[in-house]
């Protein structure tokens, strides 16, 4: 195969596209429009931010260490904030070089490899390079993410000194793993699912293939050259070290959000919470009413169930149900959402940080009013709902920055993490673990009826919805008339640079999931009572299902 079109295969690969507007992670999306990031506090003509110039970071590691789910989370990090950021897997290259019908030669990891496998590498290697600088020099790229195992201290020197000589910082990550608990379960969560382990215990099938990567593998040496940066992350966490060269603003930005992540598999729930007695008010922080204290005990039942189900279908007898953290904001509604669960010893934390979008003078006022007191403001909020703002009011974008230190504190959460908040907050949290865009933001929509799940996954992370049965269909829809209005966007699409692709439904009626549609703004809700719990196939392995013999 030709190795010129290498990076248009990758980039055009169906793994790369997401499937529906959000139900799978964009993370690997190019984007193709001008609009700025959902954190992006500001704009320069060069497309580069904090003025640190052009960054390679490159992965370090064997497979089986959480280097690409590292790499993945730092893009999409870097991405929230406007740093134009673009990952690079060695195994796209290689894969769309040898084509799918071939196979590695045996020795092509070996340093005393045949002339064959060295040339064959040294081909794959100089596509990937040239991309890297080609993103870099000519698409006004900032931060190229290279994804290999680099396993030499000399071939990881000779890598920087090559990107110095185009003008290019090199920041080094090395994912270190020595315990074994760690290297099975990672094994297991992706790898094992190759048909050469199919029919195995998956204890001795994580095994098998960490002794097939030791022999694939040979030599492998860990980072410790002084001269270059670097960042060591050891055991998901667990120790962390970094030698610090050159670093600049953006690298120390990068050695933070770092020292926050783990690559620990758990999962993330979002739910609404539930009705107040006065739901029109934002500043009466109303209690919740008969039917929002209904609502949270079933939701409640509805979660607590499904993750025993989950637990009770992977087949691990041995390994207990993960804990459960609740956050819920400061504001009554969603601490009484959770009371159920804090009855039941569930760690409950409030974050201030998480109260819902501010609708400024325009509270407690209905669409049609807002229209007419404000019809410039109107006006401007249908062509740009998420930066733009009502007077004395949030903006999604204000939102989005009051949040940044939640997404750390996500990043950093070990136990399956439930979230109770208001939509606008559930939208925006939403967006960050599946790269949604700020024109999607607006128009994602929460019905009460609904948990939200968030599956992490190396490659990209994949939603699903868990239906709460039994609620009257007068409290699954959403904000009120002005809230409508002023939260989710307009109804008509807007036009101007900032539209809506017209593949989007109207903003407002949009869920976070492919093929769900609610009923027009304003609408009635025609909802059965009660609906069986949808059973939802997983297909986070699905879309890494051509690397599971990857040795990258």
């Amino acid at each position: 195969m030709d190795t010129l079109l290498t990076a248009e295969i990758a980039a055009n690969a169906p793994r790369y596209r997401r499937k529906s507007s959000t139900f799978i992670d964009g993370i690997h999306d190019v984007t193709e429009d001008s609009n700025m990031a959902p954190a992006q506090l500001y704009s320069t003509m060069s497309g580069r931010l904090f003025h640190s110039g052009r960054i390679a970071i490159v992965m370090v590691g064997p497979p089986a260490r959480g280097k690409t789910h590292i790499c993945v989370s730092l893009a999409r990090y870097l991405g929230w904030l406007g740093v134009k950021t673009r990952i690079f897997h060695l195994g796209d290259y290689r894969r769309a070089t040898i084509g799918p019908e071939s196979a590695v030669p045996k020795d092509y990891f070996f340093p005393d490899a045949s002339p064959e496998s060295v040339i064959l590498r040294q081909k794959i290697l100089k596509k990937c390079r040239e991309d890297i600088y080609g993103w870099l020099n000519h698409e006004n790229g900032q931060v190229a993410i290279y994804d290999a195992v680099n396993p030499t201290a000399s071939g990881r020197r000779s890598l920087a000194k090559e990107l110095a000589k185009h003008d290019v910082q090199t920041l080094f990550i090395e994912s270190y793993v020595d315990d074994e608990r760690i290297l099975r379960e990672n094994a297991r969560n992706v790898k094992i699912s190759s048909p050469d382990f199919a029919g195995m215990d998956p204890d001795e099938a994580a095994k098998l293939y960490l002794k097939r990567i030791e022999v694939r593998i040979p030599v492998f040496e860990t980072m410790a050259e002084e001269e270059l940066n670097y960042i060591k992350m050891t055991n998901a966490g667990e120790k962390f070290f970094y030698n610090n060269v050159s670093f600049n603003y953006l690298s120390h930005r990068i050695v933070f959000y770092l020292t926050n992540l783990h690559i620990k598999a758990r999962k993330t729930f979002f739910v609404r919470a539930g009705t107040t007695t006065d739901e029109d008010s934002f500043r009466a922080d109303a209690p919740l009413s008969e039917a929002g204290r209904t609502y949270a005990k079933r939701m409640t039942e509805t979660i607590l169930k499904h993750r025993e189900q989950e637990h009770a279908e992977s087949g691990d007898a041995t390994t207990p149900l993960p804990p459960l953290t609740v956050w819920t904001s400061t504001r009554l509604r969603t601490i009484q959402t959770a009371d159920t669960l804090r009855d039941m010893n569930y760690k409950v934390r409030q974050r201030s940080q998480m109260s819902q979008l501010n609708p400024g003078i325009c509270e407690k006022m209905s669409e049609r009013v807002i229209r007419q007191l404000y019809p410039d403001e109107v006006e401007k909020h249908e062509v740009d709902p998420y930066h733009h703002r009502y007077p004395r009011a949030e903006s999604y974008h204000d939102l989005a920055v009051r949040l940044e230190p939640i997404i750390l504190e996500l990043e950093r959460e070990q136990n399956d993490l439930l979230i109770i908040a208001h939509e606008s907050v559930l939208r925006v949290l939403y967006a960050y673990l599946m790269h949604c865009s700020t024109v999607e933001i607006p128009a994602l929509r929460f019905p009460r009826d609904e948990i939200i799940e968030i599956i992490p996954a190396a490659y990209q992370n994949e939603a699903r919805r868990i239906h709460i049965p039994g609620l009257d269909p007068e409290m699954i829809p959403g904000s009120p008339d002005g809230m409508k209005l002023l939260a989710a966007g307009s109804s008509v699409p807007p036009s101007g640079s900032a539209s809506r692709p017209e593949s989007l439904p109207a903003s407002g009626q949009m869920t976070p999931l492919a093929g769900v549609v609610a009923a027009a703004v304003g609408g009635p809700a025609e909802m059965p009572l009660e609906r069986p719990p949808e059973r939802v196939i997983n297909k986070s392995k699905d879309t890494v299902a051509d690397k599971l013999d990857d040795e990258d």
